[in-house]
């Protein structure tokens, strides 16, 4: 297949918007990562979507439209609460579960009567979906497995020669991907900690939301996900990753240590530090990539503390080093 790099003027965006159209696979930029783009309601392209990205077929996908209103015709349980979040939020980095309308194929939502809905607050990516004239249906546009994309680059990277059409656009500002709540539930649920955090969901609703149980335990193959993220190993560098976590001073200095052993073993090593959470947020899965192209053979990372967005940043970094954690 020859993928066609697209730019960002009105006549490329809608090109890329006739493609999707006709059921091809476009990848565009959002504000969080890059997504593999496909008509939602199309369930013959939502499948390429899977094949191209090497993905479970029982890894749901978030639909994206374009303006709050659309989601009446995804669903017909849009709650006094939903609103409150589309009014708040929207557009923006929050992705909202809720019931499925039968319009939307089962291979769109994984399998799930659920949906996942999110209005990205990027200009290219709305008029993307403009020009569809469909809700789009965007996983991450990397390899399954891989670090989620950030830059175009990282796109033509993973997907060149997959898919139908790639949009190089600007670096995605947030740079991990959206907050999941699912609000099917008694109560409010996160099932993806992103940058919108629990603290100001609680504030916008004015009730408890809770955290599910799986992000605080590493997933066993017999766990449904619920939400994109939730199940399979995601985000891995090709390097082995080592999380080092406890006070600053002393993990520091561990790694420091670890990083003179194994470069004397002749192991190219690459060390990851962050001083605040927002820099993490947006660096992360490019250092990681930066990580495979330099060839490193061991990543050393201090861990965050997790707390607000830094909980949400360690949710990626845990699954990126496969739950290896060395406490300091």
């Amino acid at each position: 297949m020859i993928t066609k790099i697209f730019s960002t003027t009105e006549d490329d965006l809608r090109e890329a918007g006739r493609i999707l159209k006709n059921g091809g696979l476009v990848a565009f930029p959002t504000e969080t990562v890059y997504g593999l783009g496909a008509d939602a309601l199309n369930p013959e392209a939502a499948k390429k979507v899977y094949l191209a990205k090497g993905r479970p077929s029982d890894n749901p996908m978030i639909v994206h439209i374009q303006e709050r209103g659309e989601i009446y015709s995804l669903t017909d349980t849009v709650s006094d609460d939903v609103k409150v979040l589309m009014e708040s939020f929207w557009p923006g980095p929050l992705t909202i579960i809720v019931k499925a309308k039968d319009i939307i194929p089962r291979v769109t939502t994984g399998g799930l009567s659920t949906v996942a809905v999110r209005m990205p607050s990027s200009e290219i990516a709305r008029k993307v979906i403009r020009y569809s004239g469909c809700p789009i249906a965007a996983p991450s546009a990397n390899l399954s497995g891989k670090p989620s994309p950030t830059k175009g680059s990282h796109c033509v990277d993973d997907m060149n020669g997959r898919i139908d059409g790639i949009i190089l656009g600007p670096d995605c500002e947030v740079g991990i991907e959206s907050t999941v709540i699912d609000m099917t539930g008694d109560s409010p649920e996160i099932l993806r900690p992103g940058i919108i955090t629990r603290e100001e969901i609680s504030l916008a609703l004015n009730k408890e939301v809770k955290y599910d149980r799986a992000l605080f335990e590493k997933p066993g193959e017999d766990f449904s996900p619920k939400a994109p993220g939730m199940k399979y190993k995601h985000y891995a560098p090709k390097a082995e990753m080592i999380l080092f976590k406890g006070e600053k001073d002393k993990v520091r200095q561990a790694i420091s240590l670890r990083e003179k052993e194994e470069t004397e073993k002749g192991k190219k090593v690459s060390v990851i530090l962050f001083d605040d959470n927002r820099t993490a947020a947006h660096d992360l899965f490019m250092k990681l990539r930066q990580c495979d192209l330099d060839g490193t053979d061991l990543i050393l990372c201090e861990a965050l503390t997790e707390e607000g967005l830094g909980f949400s940043v360690m949710n990626r970094m845990l699954k990126s080093a496969s739950y290896n954690v060395v406490e300091i």
